[in-house]
């Protein structure tokens, strides 16, 4: 067993050995995020890096994202599956849609500090995604470098844990599909009227009014329509929740 041990502590330094001080530092430091020492360097390395408008760039992030957000989202249909025995199709449809959406990926990478890794090209600026993406693009690592099953066991405990799943049960993601499905049930329509306005600075913004029935209840400015829709549809939620349970009647097991 000593010499088990002796044997894989010299491989591993030997490996270390040849790694760049770029590859070192990315191998270190997911060690702390994952748990455990990766094997496939290379794997990370491609994680990690942007793509620029080179002809002859290197590979990056978007192949292996594409893959993350796959395995991702089979290893949180499985969770919950199993964790929610008696949760219709709705529930849990619902539930995926918390974990895996947008923003709450972008916060997970956020808080995991991934863009810390990346490969520093100046001339390339980095979208508001980028967080998340590299949290999908780490995940497609994962998956090559360990397999399916390891990578569920790093997702769960600690990436993505159980306690942390739980946490965004009640929260809502989006108020514009609150609304609608709480109008559905109460046989109400509600609409959007969204139209670009054109600021005294003349910055161009979105203003979104929000309909029920003949009555307009609230309206938003944003960036973009889509924002304007979200930020009107949470100022009208607001407003109807003090009238009627909204969330009380929006959870179906």
């Amino acid at each position: 067993m000593e010499l088990q041990k002796y044997f894989s502590k010299f491989l591993l330094k030997q490996r270390k050995r040849k790694l760049t001080e770029r590859d070192y530092f990315l191998s270190t430091e997911l060690n702390k995020i994952l748990g455990t020492e990766v094997e496939n360097v290379a794997l990370y390395r491609e994680a990690f890096s942007l793509k620029n408008s080179s002809k002859n760039q290197d590979s990056n992030y978007e192949r292996l994202e594409f893959l993350g957000d796959s395995v991702l989202g089979t290893i949180i249909s499985c969770h919950l599956f199993q964790t929610y025995p008696r949760a219709n199709e709705g529930y849990l449809t619902q539930m995926k849609s918390k974990i895996v959406n947008r923003k709450n990926l972008n916060k997970l990478g956020e808080d995991l500090k991934l863009t810390d890794l990346l490969i520093k090209q100046n001339s390339v600026a980095l979208g508001e995604n980028i967080s998340g993406n590299l949290f999908e693009a780490l995940i497609g690592a994962v998956y090559l470098d360990f397999q399916y099953d390891t990578c569920k066991k790093i997702i769960l405990e600690r990436l993505l844990t159980p306690s942390e799943i739980n946490k965004l049960e009640n929260k809502i993601v989006s108020y514009k599909g609150l609304l609608l499905e709480w109008s559905q049930k109460k046989k109400l329509h509600i609409k959007y009227e969204t139209c670009e306005e054109v600021q005294a600075n003349k910055a161009i913004v979105f203003r979104c009014h929000v309909w029920l029935g003949d009555e307009k209840i609230a309206n938003a400015t944003e960036t973009s329509k889509k924002k304007a829709e979200e930020k009107a549809a949470q100022r009208a939620f607001y407003i109807l929740n003090k009238k009627e349970n909204i969330l009380g009647n929006s959870k179906t097991l």
